[in-house]
């Protein structure tokens, strides 16, 4: 079956779920599991005022608001090791070998790129289920990743919201 479990996670409410069914599979299976988190400037929500106004990123003007996004950047990138940790932790105490890694960059990218180097057998990702506008200019990791992955997928759908008619369904 699967060796290598490669299990990309956020903040999302799927996330958890997602995490969930890459323990329930390593552990069936076996396999070593690898949680990767990426971070990105330019994604809710770590996306900064700073990044918007393009006058306050010149070298002219005062630089206490770069300086205090980047205080608060280093302050998140700790938060999100530390959760990454917890959840390495929590598969361990489960009886699965897990680690974790934490990236900078776009998303789906990084987790073909992961799943390529480290090497994954299998990639667990959430979908968020973004349409329209924000698909189109955030991307989806996930769409990225199905279309680009070195190995197997297994796609998570988050929660379908309650006021669309699923065909067939009453």
């Amino acid at each position: 079956m699967y060796q290598k479990i490669l299990v990309a996670v956020d903040q999302s409410e799927t996330s958890q779920y997602v995490f969930e069914q890459g323990v329930f599979l390593a552990k069936a299976s076996d396999a070593e599991l690898m949680l990767l988190h990426v971070l990105s400037p330019l994604e809710d929500p770590y996306l900064s005022p700073v990044f918007t106004q393009p006058d306050t990123i010149y070298p002219s003007v005062q630089t206490a608001p770069i300086e205090s996004y980047m205080r608060e950047w280093e302050e998140l990138k700790k938060q999100r090791l530390d959760w990454l940790r917890s959840l390495s932790d929590r598969a361990i105490n489960a009886g699965v070998k897990a680690g974790f890694t934490q990236n900078l960059g776009d998303a789906g990218r990084i987790i073909c790129e992961v799943a390529r180097n480290w090497p994954a057998d299998l990639i667990i990702v959430g979908r968020r289920g973004r349409t329209g506008i924000s698909e189109f200019l955030l991307g989806s990791a996930s769409n990225y990743a199905l279309h680009h992955a070195p190995c197997s997928m297994l796609i998570v759908q988050g929660r379908i919201p309650s006021n669309i008619k699923i065909p067939g369904h009453v």
